[in-house]
């Protein structure tokens, strides 16, 4: 069976799909394996929905598409779980995916249900999960509740994957929604231990920190008690329990630590590479909040350690002290 038109035109799109090259939709595109059930028309969707070369293509025909043709065109898209996963799991599937999303209630609502249907496995993915992100600032707030839901639901595992605590990130950033934004942050705050030692969570947990919510701020510097000093000793631990010296919410938390653990502790976090940048942060922040007292106490913890400190990393610690001595 011959193809009787090569060219597209959105509006004959359901009577004879046109194949962008020339392509045929008897051929499966590459990256598509369709079932029994697939037509040429899901082949040649696929391809233009792929192309790489078919940017401009692409959003000159959505401009000049009415809502039912691109209902009908959010429908074959949505037809198959796999089909859907194949298109928005490609670099340039995921970005005209997106630039399908806030047309109408009724698109949003068939790419809502296909979403949902691979929640996981769309939100973790890296091209993929750009479309969760774009539904949850597009969508209807009823439609976007059902989003909110699964994110609130999968949160922790998102957290600790490598894309998916991207999407998180931005996901709680643009939450217009006050129930959901609140609860995604006291999720994070009651876990801060566990995202703040796991390699893609502890991006999380930095996040929210720099969202300056101070309930959220209280609440993780107070699960983090007791293993700021452990945290200080790592890479990323460090930033977090950088994060948490400059608000005045939580910068006391982190200093009673520093002062209540020994001396000997105290100088080799001060020698470290990465622990010596949040004591340096400490005198900084103790000095700048008017907290004398913190700032005395871990002037004369430190004292002893002078000379330790100006040979390691610790001397911008040293400087510090040293300016200090000559002011007194």
């Amino acid at each position: 069976m011959a193809v009787a038109d090569n060219s597209f035109s959105m509006s004959t799109m359901f009577n004879a799909l046109p194949y962008s090259k020339g392509i045929s939709g008897f051929i499966p595109p590459p990256g598509f394996a369709p079932r029994a059930s697939a037509t040429p028309l899901h082949a040649a969707l696929f391809n233009l929905m792929t192309d790489g070369e078919g940017v401009s293509y692409f959003k000159g025909m959505i401009s000049k598409s009415d809502k039912t043709v691109l209902q009908r065109m959010a429908s074959l898209l949505t037809s198959d779980s796999d089909y859907f996963m194949a298109i928005v799991t490609n670099k340039y599937g995921s970005r005209r995916v997106q630039k399908l999303l806030g047309k109408s209630d009724d698109v949003d609502a068939l790419f809502c249900a296909a979403i949902l249907r691979r929640f996981l496995h769309i939100t973790t993915d890296k091209y993929a999960s750009y479309v969760t992100i774009r539904a949850t600032v597009v969508f209807d707030k009823e439609i976007k509740k059902a989003i909110y839901e699964h994110v609130l639901y999968h949160a922790l595992d998102l957290a600790c994957d490598q894309h998916g605590c991207i999407a998180l990130n931005d996901i709680i950033t643009d939450a217009d929604d006050p129930y959901y934004r609140d609860q995604l942050l006291d999720l994070v705050a009651s876990n801060a231990l566990w995202l703040s030692n796991d390699a893609s969570g502890n991006f999380v947990v930095q996040h929210v920190l720099t969202l300056y919510d101070l309930r959220c701020t209280h609440n993780i510097a107070v699960n983090l008690f007791g293993h700021c000093i452990e945290l200080s000793f790592k890479k990323y631990g460090s930033y977090i329990v950088e994060k948490l010296l400059e608000a005045e919410e939580s910068m006391v938390v982190v200093v009673v630590e520093l002062l209540d653990c020994d001396g000997d502790t105290l100088m080799r976090l001060a020698r470290n590479e990465f622990g010596n940048f949040v004591v340096v942060k400490a005198l900084r922040f103790t000095k700048a909040m008017s907290k004398i007292d913190l700032f005395w106490g871990l002037v004369q913890k430190l004292m002893p350690f002078l000379h330790l400190l100006r040979r390691s990393h610790g001397s911008n610690i040293a400087s510090i002290l040293d300016s200090f001595k000559l002011r007194c």
